[in-house]
This record gives structure tokens, C-alpha cells and sequence, in this order.
């Protein structure tokens, strides 16, 4: 024999509320390992493989090149190794307006001065990803204060991060 439907309104209810929890239970598990990922990551966790550097960066052709020297306002060449520094974009020096080939000049010496200040770290270690002009591509920073943050501050780059080099030609430099 069956059994006799139930109307009772307090049994519906919670039959419902029952059946919503059993379909979103996953949906707190999920908010608290995102909160965990964001703090992990704010925390300095999974930052990747840093390198210390330690050592003078002039301009390219100002100086004596040591072991290293800066080629652009983003760009540092080591030895035969040439590193794409991440998370902005500097103007270039062959530009295509004055303004633009001085704020790249500035720039330059800009980034050399922050090179040579003391010790910072590049992420990346030995197998790091590469643009397509063959450069590795690096972020640099010193203790909590990325490099990228410091060229933005000061007016001499704008923010992109692991974009392609076809889409850092929409900045104006000129305007």
C-alpha cells in the first residue's frame, strides 16, 4: 500500500529547504578556498621563484658595461640574456614623436637608478616564459614594492601585464 501524500505545510517547507542546501553545499566550501587563494597569494604564497640580484645597472653605452646594463625604460640586458621586465610598458626610444623619445630617455635612467639602489628580486627562475622578440620576460620587485608600480608612479609607463607586444602599441605618448 502507499502511503498517503503529506500535506502538512511545516514538513513541505522543510523538504524545500533540504533540497536547495543539497544543491548549493559546494557554494561556502568554494567562497572559503577563494578567500584562501587571495590571502595565499596577498601573503607573498606561490609568488613563483625569486632571484636576488645585487649589482650596478647603468644605461647601456654610458658606462663600462659590467655584467649588466639597461637597454630601455623595460628592458635589461645580463650577459647575452635579454630580460622583459613585466607589469608596465615604458615608452621606446626610437618613438614616434619628441615627446615620447624623451620620456624614454627618462625612463631609461629611470629604471637604471632603481636597478642600482640595492638589492631586488626577479621572478621567473631558470625556464622563464618568453615574448616574441625572444626576451624572458620578469617581474621585478624589492621587498613588497613592485617595480611596476614604482615606473607607473612616476609618470614614465603605463600598466599592462603578460600582454602581447601587439597590444602595447595602443599607448599615446604623443598626445
Amino acid at each position: 500500500m502507499a502511503k498517503a501524500p503529506r500535506f502538512d505545510a511545516a514538513w513541505n517547507r522543510k523538504r524545500r529547504w533540504k533540497a536547495a542546501w543539497r544543491r548549493w553545499r559546494w557554494v561556502p566550501g568554494l567562497a572559503i578556498l577563494a578567500g584562501l587563494a587571495v590571502w595565499a597569494r596577498q601573503a607573498g604564497w606561490g609568488d613563483g621563484e625569486w632571484q636576488e640580484m645585487a649589482q650596478q645597472f647603468p644605461v647601456c653605452g654610458t658606462a663600462t658595461r659590467g655584467a649588466g646594463c639597461v637597454i630601455d625604460g623595460d628592458t635589461l640586458a645580463i650577459g647575452e640574456r635579454r630580460i622583459r621586465l613585466s607589469g608596465y610598458d615604458a615608452p621606446e626610444l626610437d618613438g614616434e614623436c619628441e615627446n615620447e623619445r624623451l620620456k624614454a630617455v627618462e625612463a631609461q635612467f629611470a629604471l637604471s637608478r632603481w636597478l642600482s639602489a640595492g638589492p631586488f628580486e626577479l621572478e621567473g627562475g631558470a625556464d622563464r616564459p618568453r615574448d616574441k622578440y625572444g626576451r624572458e620576460l620578469a617581474e621585478a620587485r624589492r621587498g613588497n614594492v613592485r617595480l611596476s608600480d614604482h615606473m607607473i608612479g612616476l609618470g614614465l609607463a603605463t600598466e599592462n601585464g603578460w600582454m602581447l607586444a601587439d597590444d602595447w602599441a595602443s599607448v599615446e605618448w604623443c598626445a
